[in-house]
């Protein structure tokens, strides 16, 4: 076996289990933070809401997160499971529906 490559094995999981609750607590601090201090710069001079504390920060984040979900993965990724022609279909009756072409006549109602 590498020297080296045993060395990093040896050494990458217990640096793994170390580290990770670190960057964890690092990443509650800093954003909880953030939260934090916009929260109390702004809500309380405008609208006399009370000051947050730091981990009342964090879990705003989080509620958040879980609200309107997103730390920015970029778009909902719907149109990945699309065919070429869904997609094309799709736009052409956005395309109509906002740009003012009168919708087309539905094929199968239910209240005829």
């Amino acid at each position: 076996m590498n020297p080296r490559r045993f060395w990093k094995r040896r050494y990458m999981l217990p640096l793994g289990i170390v580290l990770a609750p670190l960057f964890i607590a690092l990443f509650v601090y800093v954003a909880g933070g953030i939260v934090m201090l916009l929260w109390n710069w702004l809500l309380p001079p405008l609208f006399d809401w009370p000051r947050i504390t730091l981990l009342q920060g964090f879990g705003l984040l989080a509620l958040c997160r879980i609200l309107f979900g997103g730390f920015g993965r970029g778009g909902s990724g719907h149109s990945k499971h699309m065919t070429p022609e869904e997609r094309e279909r799709f736009r052409q009756r956005m395309n109509d529906r906002f740009c003012g072409a009168p919708p087309p006549a539905r094929e199968n109602r239910l209240d005829a």
